[in-house]
């Protein structure tokens, strides 16, 4: 149970319910460890405090490496108090976040993830018919691409040059020009030749 949240009697018995079973479901592929009502069996350590989400998630081979955390919340702790205690720490941790909400409560719990800046892996609605609990995955985070290698610095802060139109980074040096042919002074005739030429046609005559 949250530290700062009293549920009413019904809702405690509904939440409690809630992490039975979904503590059967994942048993399959996870060590499930559980927090019902006030008992605090399985903490972790998130920041220099201990934390007890209602479920840890453990891995099944020797190494028992815990894979993911998941919050179960009913309708009265769907609230700005709630997400900042609780839900914000368990984003914080590197391990898969699930949180689990009313299904009357999505929308406000999306909400609350946005405003508190929680890291979220999953978040699931559940909803009783009679004595059936369904679980319905209504938001994911799609997994983060590779990343790539950085680009070569440049000498400008690491930022990777721009590149030009011709597909070459911009401040490249640029071949030098071929040096301008001299003024082609010699094609032209000069005019004492031309001078000359007239003198001959004159005396020819």
């Amino acid at each position: 149970m949250s530290p700062i949240l009293v549920r009413p009697v019904r809702e405690q018995l509904e939440h409690d319910r809630v992490i039975r079973l979904l503590q059967a479901k994942l048993k399959r592929k996870h060590e499930v460890a559980i927090n019902v009502g006030d008992d605090q069996t399985a903490g972790i350590k998130i920041g220099p405090g201990q934390m007890f989400p209602d479920l840890v998630l453990s891995s099944t081979d020797k190494a028992h490496r815990i894979e993911g955390l998941i919050e179960v919340e009913t309708g009265e702790s769907v609230n700005h108090l709630e997400a900042m205690a609780q839900w914000a720490h368990f984003g914080r941790s590197r391990v898969a976040f699930h949180l689990y909400v009313p299904a009357a409560a999505v929308d406000i719990a999306r909400r609350l993830c946005l405003e508190n800046d929680v890291s979220v892996s999953e978040i699931w609605s559940y909803h009783s018919l009679g004595d059936q609990t369904r679980f319905t995955l209504v938001a994911k985070v799609a997994q983060k691409p590779a990343p790539r290698l950085a680009p070569a610095s440049t000498g400008d802060g690491g930022k990777p040059a721009a590149k030009g139109a011709n597909g070459k980074p911009n401040g490249a040096p640029r071949p030098k020009a071929p040096a301008a042919k001299p003024a082609a002074k010699a094609k032209a005739r000069p005019k004492p030749v031309v001078k000359a030429k007239a003198a001959v046609k004159k005396k020819r005559r």
